[in-house]
């Protein structure tokens, strides 16, 4: 089975046994375009504050590389294999022809042709209209959201492009997820996957909001759902076979079974074996992800959605998460550390991040005097602002990069404490919290997880969660397991109570976390950083 985990950099395939899920071949392919933030590629057209951009190209490139050197990897017999599975970054979209071919390759001068990256967040003000507007008519699925969609999702960026660009809009006959797009270009099939619609496109109980609701936001926008698509697949389901366009890409044999799209953290869930009632899973890598099932339905404030059937059939599937967590890590290293810094770290053989680790590891709870506010790229859950940005109080001149750096880390475990206490005081407990994703390599953090949240953390038992995830349900759509509970028991795994809190440390960060929620309730009105970010913006302009 091939699972293949298309993320923000890069793309990355697995080759998984299906009879236990062992890992038996792994290839990685670095995006060319990365993400594109300043300027279209190949051209002197610039982009604005906040966006964020991707190449299908680059996406294709991961089909024709990674994944038939993985199964050179694994050394096995391309005829064994017997399915593939994809999932993606979400919301992760793109405007095409009837056919599936993207905008950007016939107009690629055109920024609003090019798919729009999950952290794209330069529709932020549209997102604000479709909320007020919601809430003065009562739109019933407004809850569904905690109250708020996202500028990250699918509405609030078609109506940025209709209004941005309108030519663009009418030429678009599909708006599509890249997690359905991939799969109808390894198929030839056009499907929409449940996961997507429901929590990126505003698909709650059988229907997308209603014409009349589109038209009072602006009225070219009112037949924006029928670039969607209305027929949604289950997870697990069989998309389509493999087409011989497609096995000339891979290698892989024409017909085999192609699983329906999914999305990167709802489909780690599987990888994790944690696809029953409140086993919460945070995915945590440039950003953090928390999925959980549950078998009741509850408006929690803040939350991305909650989708029946969104991450297992028959259950309810709720996903909440953080829009900055490595990424804030990775900024802060690339501009705010000394050169000796990176001197002695590569004198101790490690990298900078290692060894403000390790220096920051030294300290005691509350050593350095600061506290931060997560918010570097915006809050997603539960404030749902992302323009929103980060706060750090308490620096001297005595203070130093560890410091900061462990006062970052610390901000983005106090924002997972939120979303959990938002969660359980919403009347949907978390009875397991289970980690999975690339920050699992730095176990100082995770034990400040763990001390923070003031419970154990399980943690998933692959470094591939997502591919692993996407090999599962590939396995139900091949038919080789009745469905995704079985095939996660079989081929899923994961190790439980890994880090444990400390008492002494917990107490200590009650404290900090009190601080941290005193800015967060202060801050979070949007007053001083929505005006911070509109200067910057006009100074830009």
């Amino acid at each position: 089975m091939i699972g293949v985990d298309f993320g923000t950099l890069s793309g990355r395939a697995v080759v998984v046994r299906v009879a236990d899920g062992a890992e038996l071949g792994t290839a990685v392919h670095e995006y060319a375009h990365r993400v594109i933030e300043d300027r279209l590629p190949g051209g002197d057209v610039r982009l604005g504050p906040d966006w964020a951009l991707q190449s299908p190209h680059d996406w294709l490139e991961v089909l024709r590389t990674a994944v038939p050197e993985a199964v050179a990897a694994a050394g096995v017999d391309p005829a064994q294999v017997i399915g593939i599975g994809t999932d993606f970054t979400a919301c992760t979209v793109l405007p095409t022809t009837a056919d599936g071919t993207p905008l950007c390759h016939d107009t690629p001068e055109r920024p609003h042709a090019w798919p729009k990256l999950w952290k794209h967040h330069a529709a932020q003000s549209h997102a604000d209209r479709v909320n007020a507007l919601a809430a003065e008519r009562g739109e019933s699925w407004l809850p569904r959201y905690g109250g708020r969609i996202s500028s990250e999702w699918e509405f609030a960026k078609g109506l940025q492009v209709l209004e941005e660009d309108p030519e663009v809009y009418a030429r678009a006959e599909r708006w599509i997820e890249a997690a359905d797009w991939i799969v109808w270009q390894l198929t030839g099939v056009e499907t929409r996957n449940v996961c997507t619609a429901g929590y990126k496109g505003i698909h709650q109980d059988g229907a997308y909001p209603s014409e009349e609701f589109l038209a009072a936001l602006n009225p070219g926008f009112a037949g924006f759902t029928a670039k969607l698509g209305h027929d949604l697949s289950p997870l697990g389901g069989l998309a389509g076979r493999l087409t011989a366009e497609a096995a000339a890409w891979t290698k892989l044999p024409e017909g085999i079974a192609v699983c329906v799209g999914n999305v990167d953290a709802h489909v780690t869930s599987a990888a994790a074996d944690a696809v029953r009632p409140g086993q919460m899973v945070a995915i945590m890598g440039t950003s953090t992800c928390h999925v959980m099932p549950s078998d009741q339905l509850a408006e929690v404030p803040g939350m991305c959605g909650v989708v029946q059937d969104g991450i297992v059939p028959g259950l309810w599937g709720y996903e909440a998460g953080q829009s900055g967590v490595g990424d804030i890590f990775a900024w802060f290293i690339d501009t705010s550390v000394p050169a000796s810094y990176a001197r002695a770290a590569e004198e101790r053989g490690q990298s900078v991040h290692e060894y403000l680790t390790e220096l920051a590891a030294a300290q005691e709870v509350g050593r350095h005097g600061l506290v931060a506010l997560d918010w570097h790229n915006g809050n997603r859950s539960v404030l749902v602002d992302h323009n929103l940005s980060g706060v750090i109080v308490g620096q001297t001149l005595s203070t130093r990069p560890e410091d900061v750096y462990r006062a970052l880390i610390e901000a983005t475990a106090f924002g997972a404490r939120v979303i959990v206490e938002t969660f359980e005081a919403s009347g949907v407990p978390v009875e397991e919290f289970v980690a999975a994703g690339g920050l699992l390599k730095n176990r100082f953090l995770m034990q400040v997880y763990a001390d923070v949240l003031r419970r154990p953390i399980s943690v998933i038992g692959s470094d591939q969660g997502p591919a692993l995830g996407s090999a599962i349900h590939a396995a139900v759509a091949a038919g080789a397991y009745a469905d995704i509970e079985q095939a996660a028991a079989a081929m899923g795994t994961r190790r439980e109570n890994v880090y444990l809190p400390d008492e002494g440390r917990a107490d200590a960060y009650d404290r900090l976390y009190a601080e941290y929620r005193t800015l967060h309730d202060y801050f979070g009105d949007g007053r001083m950083l929505h005006t911070l970010r509109k200067i910057r913006n006009e100074a830009g302009a």
